[in-house]
């Protein structure tokens, strides 16, 4: 019995490792690396990026090839873009002596700092920590460059991304990206699919840039929606009754008037931004929504952080001229944050 039992324990040792390797290399849980496993959903994925024969694409995180060759067999080349160098060794070796050796270029680096060359379609199977840079590093930087994105996230952000108005995880990541994009949920994997398997499952969506693009100021509309979605189930009128908010605002005007009228408005960067701590940025992944606060359990601290001026009366006649001071972050279109934004601009009130 315990020979048996001690077989039994080192064939369970022996097998431990399968799980984490692929052609001998180890996997590391820790850098996002999991290989999608299943043929048919590498099949699934190629076929809804609707690639073409002419099709430059991207992939991002290849790591040792399996969608890379699928990608290689329906598009005319890809562009490999890979961080681990074991990896860039094993897709070159695997792809080395074979037709699709000519149509292959691997590119070592990490994909958030590396200058993207053109490309039709990115297909990719991504570490998730960098989900949210990478989307927009995509949307910001290669506009009307490149037909579609079909990406796999873990499926909680990739239901962020698709979120509208109303929805539980309707949120600035929702409206950032959707600004820019039409962005539809393609379908679910489950995390069995992977080697080694991540802790969450997960979903593929397919991203497709707007065109034309919308004409916005990128930091005037990012201002915006910081404020708003602060607390999004808050009504507008109570977020844009708060002191800091008005001072920020206010700041922002005055600073306007006074280069207007010295005529040398020729830049913006004297203009105070919402959060001078926060880097500006579109790719806010884990906001501060404080859905759970209700308006009735806010109500003293709402007051306490009122600031009475001339100034905040101007703010919150925008939100009435336009019938916002009653609305909620949560339950606005991209086109009712659009015409919001715009009433504050022909107010004179800028978020940067």
């Amino acid at each position: 019995m315990a020979g048996g039992k001690m077989r039994k324990e080192k064939a369970k040792i022996a097998r431990a490792p399968s799980n984490h390797y692929q052609g001998g290399i180890p996997f590391h849980k820790s850098k996002g690396q999991h290989i999608l496993k299943n043929p048919l959903l590498v099949d699934s994925i190629v076929e809804k990026a609707g690639i073409q024969p002419t099709d430059v694409i991207l992939e991002i995180g290849p790591g040792t090839g399996n969608l890379t060759k699928k990608l290689l067999e329906a598009g005319k080349m890809v562009f490999a873009v890979e961080i681990d160098p074991r990896m860039v060794q094993e897709l070159e070796r695997r792809f080395q002596a074979t037709p699709f050796s000519s149509r292959l270029k691997v590119i070592q680096g990490d994909v958030l700092k590396t200058e993207l060359p053109y490309f039709d379609i990115c297909v990719a199977n991504i570490p998730y920590q960098i989900s949210s840079p990478l989307v927009f590093k995509l949307l910001l930087n290669h506009q009307r460059r490149f037909r579609c994105a079909v990406i796999m996230f873990q499926r909680e952000f990739a239901m962020r991304l698709v979120a509208q108005p109303g929805d539980n995880l309707y949120c600035r990541l929702s409206v950032n990206t959707q600004l820019y994009a039409r962005v539809s949920h393609l379908l679910k994997v489950g995390r069995k699919n992977f080697r080694p398997p991540p802790k969450v499952d997960s979903s593929v969506v397919r991203i497709e840039l707007r065109k034309p693009g919308p004409k916005v100021e990128m930091k005037e509309w990012d201002g915006l929606t910081r404020i708003c979605f602060t607390r999004k189930n808050r009504t507008l009128g109570s977020i844009f009754k708060q002191k800091n908010v008005i001072s920020v605002l206010e700041k922002n005007y005055k600073t306007l008037q006074a280069l207007k009228s010295s005529q040398i408005l020729s830049s913006d960067s004297d203009l105070i931004p919402w959060n001078s701590e926060v880097e500006h940025t579109m790719a806010m992944e884990t906001d501060v929504e404080m859905d759970d606060v209700s308006d009735d359990e806010m109500e003293e601290d709402r007051y306490a952080e009122e600031a009475p001026s001339a100034f905040k009366d101007k703010v919150l006649n925008v939100l009435k001229e336009g019938n916002y001071e009653d609305k909620r972050s949560s339950k606005l279109s991209i086109e009712e944050f659009l015409h919001l934004l715009s009433l504050f601009n022909k107010g004179g009130i800028h978020f940067t």
